[in-house]
């Protein structure tokens, strides 16, 4: 198909749980009625709010396929309707990367429109994303789906026993943190001071919780060890190491002050305060430290839904995870300090809303 082609997307997803078992369905229309392309398939377990944007990025895919040129979305789900047209904000860490995605398909045509549907208005793609999900439990055979009937949607607050609670805990003080140095990738162990640190931050997170679900880390020492402490005081849970969690790479500016930097490359650092985009030379900018931050945190609330869950790592994927839950602009990542075992905890729950409970709290280091 070619020329001005207008379009119809409506699309829906689904979980059976929220989290739970999950799927989408899309449909492309003619504005008629015709149906043109079909998609769907499981996602495995996530939540309901990620379901629905991946039924909307199918559809604007299966759009694409037909060289549409303009497409009318219709979706029953408020909030991605809502955060598409950009009414509203994308508080949930997880769902921006998804978000991202399909802005950047909408980009792509020349115009693009979001209307919201009563559920009974999106049967076809209701009937998608129940149909993959029945698929991925066995329970479809042939035209005859065999399911239970899927449990209606709700706009009621979420439970607050549905939350997840992050515990976010910067690494004890090193050589480095002491002397006011960059210190990214490298391997650098606690000083005497930073053990003390880290005892203490373990005692707070007992404090806060001893039903600890799992304590993740950062692969560098520094924080692996501060997780070990923290792991032994609520009971001995195992720590987890998870890549994602790692330190910013500064490049070339790896164990060096402000001042020397500043006085290095002070066109770089002016670039680099500027914009989260810049990276230090042969380093990794911030953007890059927040994708992979919030691919962490997607995986996070995947696995332990529900639960206490103790994250050990560093300033700059500490900050950026409290920007995104904060809503707060880059700014942010400028203006906050974190001390060395400082403790900020904060809950999501499954449909993506986040309360930030504290930011770097010392107490216990006093």
């Amino acid at each position: 198909m070619s020329g001005d082609l207008r379009v119809v997307v409506e699309a829906d997803g689904g979980s059976r749980g929220n989290p739970g078992p999950a799927g989408y369905g899309a449909v492309v229309m003619t504005t008629d009625g015709e149906v043109l392309l079909e998609r769907y398939a499981a996602l495995g377990t996530t939540t309901n709010n990620v379901a629905e944007y991946s039924g909307l990025i199918a559809g604007l895919r299966a759009a694409a396929e037909l060289n549409a040129t303009r497409v009318d979305v219709r979706m029953d789900s408020k909030l991605v309707i809502e955060q598409m047209s950009g009414r509203w904000q994308i508080k949930n860490p997880g769902l921006r990367p998804l978000a991202a995605e399909a802005a950047g398909l909408v980009a792509k045509f020349q115009t693009v429109t979001f209307d919201w549907i009563p559920r009974e208005r999106n049967t076809a793609a209701d009937a998608l994303a129940n149909r993959a999900m029945d698929e991925a439990a066995g329970k479809f055979k042939g035209d005859r789906v065999e399911a239970e009937t899927p449990k209606p949607r709700s706009w009621a607050p979420p439970s607050l026993e549905n939350a997840t609670r992050l515990i976010l805990v910067r690494h004890g003080a090193t050589a480095m943190t002491a002397q006011g140095r960059y210190s990214g990738r490298g391997d650098v162990p606690l000083t005497d001071e930073g053990e003390a640190q880290a005892m203490a931050a373990a005692g707070r997170v007992a404090g806060l919780s001893r039903d600890v679900g799992a304590v993740l880390t950062s692969p560098l020492g520094r924080c692996v060890r501060t997780a070990e402490l923290i792991a032994a005081e609520v009971g001995g849970v195992p720590v987890t190491v998870m890549d994602d969690l790692i330190e910013c790479d500064f490049g070339l500016w790896e164990a060096k002050t402000f001042a020397e930097v500043q006085e290095g490359w002070p066109r770089e650092m002016s670039a680099w305060l500027e914009s989260t985009s810049v990276a230090p030379p042969k380093g990794e900018s911030f953007q890059t430290v927040g994708k992979r931050v919030r691919g962490a945190m997607a995986k996070i609330l995947q696995a332990y839904p529900g639960q206490v869950v103790v994250v050990v790592s560093h300033v700059s994927p500490i900050k950026l995870i409290l920007r995104d839950a904060l809503a707060a602009g880059d700014a942010f990542l400028h203006r906050l300090f974190l001390d060395a075992a400082g403790v900020s905890t904060m809950d999501i729950w499954p449909d993506g809303n986040v309360a930030v409970r504290s930011v770097n709290e010392t107490a216990h280091l006093r």
